[in-house]
C-alpha cells in the first residue's frame, strides 16, 4: 500500500491544476451568459415639436427682365459700329450707324416739296381775300369766289402732307443713327461694317440685356399646388408674417446664391401638355452671376409648420420595397416605425406620419441592434459632416465588448 501512496509535492500539482481547470470553466459559463444580459449603447434624438420654415425646390430658368433686340428698321449698308461687344451701354447710346446719304436726300426733296406747298397756299389765300372783298360788291359770281376758297383750303392740306413727307424723312434719317433702347449688358454684334441690312427684313443688329435685376421662370406641379393649398387652409401651414414668399437661388454647383428674391405671381392656367403651373421670381443681380438662359433651382418658401417634428436625415432608415421608416425605443426595447417625409431642412426630414412628440428615435448603432433588442439610449451629440463625435454609441458598444474578449483569455499560471 506504500507502493501507491503519491509523493506529498505532487498531490499539490494535482490539486492546483484541477483547481485552475475549474475556475477556466466556471469562467467561461459566467462570459457566455454576458452577452444575453447586455445591452447595446445607441445614439437618440427626443422628437418634440418646433416652428419650422416649409421651403419647396423647383426647377428654373434664368430670365432678363429687359431683352431688347436691335434691329435695322432702314435698308442700307452698315459703316460703323460705335460699341465694344460684351460692354455696358446707356439708353440712347449709338450703336450702329447706317449710310445716311440716301435719307439725307430723302428728306431734302421733301423739304423742297413743303416750301412749294406753302407757297402755292399762301397764293391761293391772297386770292381768296381780295375774292372776299369783290364779291361783297358783286364784282365777281359766288362761283368763282366758292373756287378760290376751296383752292386755298387744298393749298393748306398740300402744306400739311409736305410736312409729314419731311417728317417721315426725318424719321428715316434718324434710324440710320441705331441706338440702345434700354441701359445694359450688350452681346456680340451680329453684323459687321460693310453689311448690307433690310428693315423689311428687320435684319438683328445685336441684343442688350438688363441684368442687375434679373427673373427666375419657374414650374409646379398642379398637385404639389393643391397640397400647398389645403396645408394653407387647414392651419397645418401659416403663410409668413409680411405675406410675401421668398425665395434662394441654388446655383448649378451646388452654391447658395447670395441675394434673396420674391415670387412676384402664380400662374392662373395649366399648361395642358405637362400639367405644370408657370411662377416667377424676381432677384437682385448687382455682380451679374445669374445670366439668362442659366438653369437653377430656386428654394421657395411656403409658410410655417407651427408644431413640425424633424429627425436627423441619417435617422431614417430605407427599406426594400422603398419606403421610410425609423428605430424608435420603447420600454428599453428597439421598436421599428414606418413614416412619411415630408421636406428635407437643414439636414433634417419632417416626419408627417408614423411619429408622435416625446418619441425618442434612434440616430446611431443600427450595426448591432434588430426589433425587440434590449438597447441603452445616450442623447445624440450632433456634430458637422465629417467630423466624429467624441463618444458614438458604436465605439461605446465596442468598448462594452473589449472586457468580455481580455476575460476569455485566462493568464497563465505561475510555474511553481
Amino acid at each position: 500500500m506504500s507502493n501507491l501512496r503519491l509523493p506529498s509535492g505532487q498531490q499539490v500539482r494535482i490539486v492546483v491544476f484541477s483547481s485552475l481547470l475549474l475556475l477556466a470553466a466556471c469562467g467561461d459559463k459566467s462570459q457566455q451568459g454576458a452577452p444575453g444580459d447586455m445591452k447595446v449603447p445607441v445614439s437618440v434624438v427626443t422628437v418634440q415639436p418646433k416652428p419650422t420654415e416649409i421651403l419647396a425646390q423647383l426647377p428654373g430658368r434664368v430670365e432678363a427682365i429687359k431683352d431688347a433686340q436691335i434691329r435695322a428698321r432702314v435698308t442700307g449698308i452698315v459703316t460703323e459700329i460705335n460699341f465694344k461687344q460684351g460692354s455696358d451701354v446707356t439708353d440712347g447710346q449709338l450703336l450702329f450707324t447706317i449710310d445716311p446719304a440716301p435719307y439725307r436726300a430723302v428728306r431734302a426733296q421733301a423739304a423742297a416739296q413743303l416750301q412749294r406747298a406753302q407757297a402755292d397756299a399762301k397764293s391761293a389765300r391772297l386770292l381768296a381775300q381780295r375774292y372776299g372783298k369783290l364779291i361783297k360788291a358783286n364784282a365777281i359770281s359766288r362761283q368763282e369766289f366758292d373756287n378760290a376758297t376751296a383752292a386755298a383750303g387744298q393749298a393748306d392740306a398740300n402744306v400739311a402732307a409736305a410736312k409729314a413727307t419731311l417728317q417721315s424723312a426725318d424719321i428715316d434719317l434718324g434710324y440710320t443713327k441705331v441706338v440702345s433702347p434700354i441701359t445694359g449688358r450688350i452681346g456680340k454684334s451680329l453684323v459687321t461694317e460693310g453689311a448690307l441690312v433690310s428693315a423689311t427684313e428687320a435684319t438683328q443688329l445685336a441684343t442688350v440685356q438688363q441684368l442687375d435685376r434679373v427673373y427666375v421662370d419657374l414650374t409646379r406641379s398642379t398637385t404639389e399646388l393643391a397640397q400647398l393649398r389645403r396645408a394653407l387652409a387647414s392651419g397645418v401651414l401659416e403663410q409668413t408674417a409680411d405675406g410675401e414668399a421668398k425665395a434662394q437661388v441654388i446655383l448649378e454647383d451646388g452654391s447658395n446664391y447670395d441675394t434673396e428674391g420674391k415670387l412676384l405671381f402664380s400662374g392662373v392656367t395649366v399648361d395642358p401638355t405637362t400639367g405644370q403651373v408657370n411662377l416667377r421670381a424676381e432677384f437682385p443681380n448687382p455682380d451679374q452671376i445669374l445670366l439668362p438662359g442659366m438653369y437653377v433651382r430656386v428654394r421657395l418658401q411656403q409658410g410655417i409648420d407651427e408644431k413640425a417634428l424633424l429627425v436627423p436625415q441619417q435617422a431614417v432608415q430605407r427599406t426594400a420595397d422603398g419606403l421610410s421608416s425609423l428605430m424608435l425605443v420603447k420600454d428599453g426595447k428597439v421598436h421599428v416605425s414606418p413614416v412619411s417625409l415630408g421636406s428635407g431642412v437643414d439636414g433634417k426630414w419632417i416626419i408627417t406620419k408614423g411619429l408622435s412628440a416625446g418619441d425618442v428615435v434612434i440616430v446611431e448603432g443600427f450595426q448591432k441592434i434588430r426589433p425587440g433588442a434590449a438597447v441603452q439610449p445616450i442623447p445624440w451629440q450632433e456634430h458637422a459632416a465629417g467630423d466624429k463625435p467624441a463618444s458614438s454609441a458604436d465605439e461605446k458598444a465596442e468598448s462594452a465588448e473589449k472586457p468580455a474578449d481580455k476575460a476569455t483569455s485566462p493568464e497563465p499560471a505561475a510555474k511553481s
